[in-house]
C-alpha cells in the first residue's frame, strides 16, 4: 500500500463528518420554510388571539423564516432581487400601504396590512431568496404533499366516523385539524398537495429515485378522496383546473396514460371509501345550479359580491381600506343577505360566524384597496404566470427541472381559480404565501436556471 493511501485512510471518517456538516448547513436555511408548512398539522386550538389577529404556529414559523432571511441578507449580502421580482413584490406593498393610510380607520386597518404583507410580500420574498436550487423546491413541494396526506387522512376518518364538521345536518364534512371555523382549510391543503404530487410524478428529475413517480402519482390519486369529502365546490373546480394545467403542459405522451391511471384509481378509491353517497351527488349536481337555483350559501355569496362592488364604486382608486369590508358591508348589501353562517361539529359547539369578507379575493382587493391595489396584485400574478410559462418552455427544451415548472404553473393556476370563490383568512392562509414563494422562485429567480439533479447553472 502506498504512503499516500495510508495517509488518506484515516481521513475518511473526518471527510464524511465534514460532508454531513456541509449537508446540514445546506439544509438549515430551509427549516423555517418546512416548519411553516408542516406546523399546519397542529390542531386549530393551537392558535392564539393577538392584537394583530389570530396567530398560529405556522404563522410564527413564517415570521422566523422572514427574520432569518433578513439576517442572512445583512450578514452575507447575497444576490438581491432582480428588477422584475422587486416590482412584482414591491408594487403590492406600496399599494397596501396606500390603502392603509387612506383608510377611514387606519388603526383598524393595521392588522390587515400585516396579514397582507405576510401573504403577498414578505414570505414570498423570503422564499425567493432562501430557495437555492431545484432540490430545495422539490423538498418544499414534498412538504406540501406530506401535509396534504396527513390532513387528508384525518379528514377521511372524520367522514367515515361522522366526526367532521356539520353538513346538511350530518357531521360528515372533512375539515382535518383546521376545524369548522376554517371549513375549507383542509380542502386547500389537499388541493395544493394533489397539484404538487401530480407534477412531481409526471416529470421526476433525472436523479429522482425509482419510487418517486409511482409514489407521487399514487398520492395524487389518494388525495382525491379527502378532496371529495370536503364538499368544497370551489376547491374541486380550482384543483381540477390546476390538474388540467399540469397535464396540458406536461405533454400528451406523458399526460394521457397518467390521466387514465389516475382516473381509474380515483374512481376505485372514491367508491371504496363510500363517497358515492347522496350528499356528494347532490353537491356535485349543485355546481350546475348556482345560477338557476342557488342554495343559501350561493345566494349569500352573490349578495356579498354585490356589496363589494358597491364599496368599490364609492372608493374607486384606493378602496375603503384594509379590514373595512365588514364596516361597509351592510350599507351596500341587499336585504337578502343572512346574518352569518352556521358552524358546528368536529368537536366544536354550534356558533354563527359573521360574514366578514366577500369570499372572492379579486372583489375583496377592489373593495378594500381600489383599482390601484387590485391592479398591483393581479398584475403581479400575471407576470408570474407569463415568466413561469416561458421558463418552463425553456426548461423542457433543456430537460432541466421540468417538475418544478409544472408544479409552479399548477399551483399558480389553482390559486388564481380558487380566488374566484375564496379570499385570504384563517390558518390555511399561510399556504398561499408559500405557494406564491414557490411560484416566484421558479418565475423570477434572477440569472440562474434549475438544472437536473437539483443544482443551478448560470444562464
Amino acid at each position: 500500500m502506498s504512503a499516500g493511501a495510508v495517509a488518506a485512510a484515516p481521513a475518511g471518517p473526518w471527510c464524511a463528518a465534514g460532508r454531513a456538516r456541509t449537508a446540514a448547513r445546506h439544509g438549515a436555511p430551509l427549516l423555517p420554510a418546512l416548519a411553516t408548512v408542516l406546523l399546519l398539522c397542529a390542531p386549530a386550538d393551537a392558535a392564539r388571539d393577538t392584537p394583530l389577529g389570530t396567530v398560529t404556529p405556522a404563522d410564527a414559523a413564517s415570521a422566523v423564516l422572514v427574520a432569518v432571511c433578513g439576517l442572512r441578507l445583512l450578514r452575507h449580502r447575497p444576490r438581491p432581487l432582480g428588477r422584475t421580482a422587486a416590482l412584482v413584490l414591491g408594487a403590492p406593498g406600496a399599494a397596501l400601504a396606500l390603502a392603509t393610510v387612506t383608510s377611514a380607520d387606519p388603526a383598524a386597518s393595521l392588522p390587515g396590512l400585516v396579514r397582507h404583507l405576510q401573504v403577498f410580500v414578505l414570505v414570498p420574498a423570503a422564499l425567493l431568496l432562501t430557495l437555492r436550487d431545484a432540490r430545495d423546491f422539490r423538498v418544499l413541494a414534498g412538504a406540501l404533499v406530506l401535509l396534504a396526506l396527513v390532513q387528508g387522512a384525518i379528514g377521511v376518518h372524520q367522514y367515515l366516523t361522522a366526526t367532521g364538521a356539520s353538513y346538511m345536518g350530518r357531521e360528515v364534512r372533512a375539515v382535518g385539524t383546521f376545524g369548522p371555523r376554517d371549513v375549507m382549510g383542509m380542502a386547500t391543503a389537499v388541493g395544493y398537495g394533489l397539484t404538487a404530487a401530480l407534477a412531481l410524478g409526471l416529470a421526476p428529475g433525472p436523479r429522482a429515485p425509482r419510487w418517486q413517480r409511482p409514489a407521487a402519482l399514487a398520492s395524487a390519486a389518494v388525495l382525491t378522496v379527502p378532496l371529495a369529502v370536503s364538499f368544497g365546490r370551489g376547491a374541486w373546480i380550482a384543483t381540477a383546473a390546476a390538474g388540467a394545467a399540469v397535464l396540458l403542459t406536461a405533454g400528451a405522451r406523458v399526460a394521457v396514460p397518467a390521466l387514465a391511471v389516475l382516473t381509474a384509481t380515483a374512481v376505485v378509491l372514491v367508491g371504496g371509501a363510500g363517497t358515492g353517497s347522496d350528499l356528494l351527488g347532490e353537491r356535485v349536481a349543485s355546481i350546475g345550479a348556482v345560477s338557476a337555483a342557488p342554495d343559501r350559501s350561493v345566494t349569500d355569496r352573490y349578495a356579498l359580491w354585490a356589496a363589494a362592488a358597491g364599496i368599490w364604486r364609492d372608493h374607486p382608486l384606493t378602496g375603503a381600506g384594509l379590514k373595512q369590508f365588514p364596516a361597509e358591508r351592510d350599507g351596500h348589501a341587499s336585504l337578502g343577505l343572512s346574518s352569518g353562517g352556521d358552524t358546528a361539529g368536529a368537536g366544536v359547539a354550534f356558533r354563527r360566524e359573521p360574514l366578514l369578507s366577500p369570499h372572492n379575493m379579486y372583489l375583496l382587493a377592489l373593495s378594500e384597496q381600489g383599482l390601484i391595489g387590485a391592479a398591483a396584485l393581479v398584475g403581479g400574478w400575471a407576470v408570474l404566470l407569463v415568466c413561469g410559462v416561458r421558463r418552463l418552455r425553456a426548461a423542457r427544451r433543456a430537460r432541466r427541472a421540468t417538475d418544478c415548472g409544472l408544479a409552479a404553473t399548477g399551483l399558480l393556476v389553482r390559486q388564481a381559480v380558487d380566488f374566484l370563490s375564496a379570499d385570504i383568512g384563517g390558518p390555511s392562509t399561510v399556504l398561499t404565501a408559500v405557494t406564491l414563494g414557490l411560484v416566484g422562485w421558479w418565475a423570477l429567480a434572477p440569472g440562474r436556471w434549475p438544472v437536473p439533479g437539483g443544482g443551478t447553472a448560470a444562464r
